[in-house]
């Protein structure tokens, strides 16, 4: 009942916000909702997509189906001679949104730069909390505050970031979502207002699409921004119908009642292709599936056991029961499309009767865990349940009893990136920027214990090669240290990792300049529908 009472409360948003102009109105199926509307305390593609992506702008932005960047809004960059300095120069005349809760008096500056990152490296800034248990996740766990020295106001419409040591992906991590850049003048009003916590729940920016409403846990509405700097976009409505089942998504694109559905089921992708109403786009996902043990944990403290559990684990079952053809086993903690991918590294193999004998080697008898299961489908894992129940049965033949357990999506995320939490957990990640260092070290960097580092791991050599890589800049070198990288982590078993994805999109032949994100992103700006 719960599902059919949202499903038509979805329904009920989506035709009040179509009215009229519904030919102007996409309606997405999106597959979650979003923890919240200021991206940079969030890592998870869901709540990118629904603020980063249509509400904000960033200094630096991706060149649309590429990894390549170009000026977003700062026009121009340069860097001095040591690789410390970075300025940027302002694009003028980009106004911020005007809304139902917020009318700017004045365009995007510097003002809204220095902001925008001091609120993530200041813990003297009263935004640093300012929301219960916010935490910078990305800021932190790509080393931002012991990177950045200061960020200086050289005019109005010049910034100037100084850094403690020379950072190769610099610019690029500049163009992430973590990066967006907010209104300072709306923030000094919320807070004067004491409303800060506003801030995350009706966001301001200068993207191609302002928000008007959230209905939780059902739907998203936007509209686009007529003073866009880059031009007022076709789609005048655009709609998330949050649909959390991919089946129903499904029904929901093949009914009309959306035009793009992202993460279908690997058994319903032969029926979406063969259906003369639709589009099913497809690409290589930059992305790799894992199930990350807790390291600081007894009996996960020791590679040993980390190694007989990934030994348990039947990856082709896997790729079976869950992927169907649209995955391939991963044995590193990169897709192989990423340059410095170590392909000498051999994968553990699948060897039950060793890795119980390991296990009893080790004095691991009787063990009882938790595998951890998302609650959404995400390109890396299509079916984070089924690929679960596999491996509990898999964890079985070599004598562990596995309980699944399951949260809402932002509780999922929240709760295992604890420093205490039990078990293992199931999640993956999708590439931002292009570069290895936005793998490696976001997700198993020491500064990311506690946050993306889901496995709590510090591990010294792995430290050092990924730290090392980041300062300098020939690719070549940088790549050897990245496949020294590769070669620890395989020995430490931080992860069992799983899969790396084909990732598809199914949506209506009406769509037309919908470009696929190999970053993992959903844009809809330049996008339109056709009769």
């Amino acid at each position: 009942m719960r599902r059919a009472s949202l499903l038509l409360a979805s329904a009920a948003f989506v035709c009040a916000a179509s009215g009229s102009a519904f030919a102007q109105t996409l309606v997405y199926c999106s597959e979650g909702s979003p923890e919240g509307f200021d991206p940079a305390p969030y890592t998870a593609g869901t709540t990118f997509d629904a603020s980063s992506k249509p509400i904000y702008n960033r200094l630096v932005e991706f060149k649309r189906g590429t990894s390549e960047t170009e000026p977003g809004l700062a026009e121009s960059w340069e860097v001095s001679e040591d690789g410390t300095q970075y300025t940027f120069h302002l694009r003028q005349g980009v106004p911020f949104h005007t809304t139902d809760y917020f009318t700017p008096t004045r365009d995007f500056n510097a003002d809204d730069v220095i902001f925008s990152f001091d609120r993530q490296r200041l813990e003297d800034s009263p935004w640093y909390e300012y929301s219960p248990g916010i935490s910078w996740e990305y800021f932190n766990g790509m080393s931002m505050p012991d990177l950045i020295d200061s960020i200086e106001k050289v005019d109005d419409y010049t910034v100037t970031f100084v850094l403690n040591r020379p950072e190769a992906p610099f610019i690029a991590n500049m163009a992430m979502d973590f990066a967006s850049i907010l209104s300072k003048e709306y923030a000094d009003q919320l807070e004067e207002a004491g409303t800060m916590e506003l801030l995350n729940q009706q966001p301001v920016g200068t993207g191609p699409f302002s928000f008007v409403a959230y209905q939780q846990d059902a739907a998203i509405r936007y509209q686009a921004f007529p003073d866009y700097w880059k031009g007022e976009q076709p789609i005048k409505n655009l709609v998330f119908s949050i649909t959390v089942d991919a089946g129903v998504r499904r029904q929901k694109l093949e009914a009309g009642e959306c035009h793009v559905m992202p993460y279908p089921a690997p058994a319903d992708i032969a029926a979406l292709q063969e259906n003369a109403n639709l589009e099913v786009m497809e690409q290589q996902g930059l992305n790799v599936g894992y199930l990350a043990y807790n390291t600081q944990q007894e009996p996960f403290d020791n590679p040993k056991v980390r190694k007989a559990l990934n030994m348990a684990i039947n990856k082709q079952a896997i790729l079976d029961a869950v992927f169907q053809g649209s995955g391939v086993a991963a044995k590193n903690p990169i897709p192989p499309t990423m340059w410095s991918y170590n392909d000498a590294i051999v994968d553990d193999p699948y060897d039950p009767d060793a890795a119980k004998a390991m296990l009893e080697e080790e004095g691991v008898t009787d063990l009882s865990m938790k595998i951890w299961a998302m609650p959404v489908q995400r390109p890396y894992n299509p079916n984070a349940r089924r690929m679960a129940e596999v491996i509990q049965a898999d964890f079985a033949e070599v004598g562990v009893n596995a309980e699944i357990v399951s949260f809402e999506w932002g509780e999922y995320l929240a709760r295992s990136s604890a420093v205490d939490r039990d078990g293992a957990v199931l999640l993956g990640w999708t590439g931002d920027n292009g570069d290895p260092d936005n793998f490696l070290a976001v997700l198993l960097g020491c500064d990311a214990v506690g946050g993306s580092n889901r496995a709590q791991w510090c591990n010294e050599d792995f430290e050092a090669l990924i730290q090392e890589a980041k300062i300098l800049s020939d690719q070549e070198a940088r790549a050897e240290l990245y496949e020294q990288a590769q070669v620890v982590f395989k020995e430490q078993a931080p992860w069992a990792t799983i899969a790396h994805s084909v990732v598809f999109m199914p949506m209506s032949k009406n769509v037309s300049g919908y470009v696929m994100d190999p970053l993992g992103g959903h844009w809809f700006d330049g996008v339109e529908l056709t009769q």
